[in-house]
């Protein structure tokens, strides 16, 4: 898709690793209009880790998975979305 929207670039011009902004500005503009998930999307994806079916998650096991899978977070990151979340079990 990428390369369909910058017409098809030889090997070169991938190569450079630059990218003119009128070029980047229409695939950013098919990027925004994709979907995002919805609240209830994200609490169906997080109950996969809800072991005990009790509507937490162990702060270990999030952490483990925002660091290691997809769009993979960073340590500072993950700690400052967790910042005050974890309960004293370490849910």
């Amino acid at each position: 898709d990428v390369a369909k929207i910058l017409g098809n670039p030889s090997a070169d011009d991938l190569a450079n690793k630059r990218l003119a902004f009128d070029a980047f500005l229409p695939m950013l503009q098919q990027v925004d209009v994709i979907p995002k998930g919805t609240l209830d999307d994200y609490v169906e994806g997080l109950r996969v880790f809800d072991k005990e079916g009790n509507g937490t998650v162990m702060g270990a096991e999030l952490r483990i998975v925002l660091g290691t899978l997809g769009e993979k977070m960073t340590e500072p990151e993950i700690d400052a979305l967790m910042s005050g979340q974890e309960d004293e079990n370490g849910s």
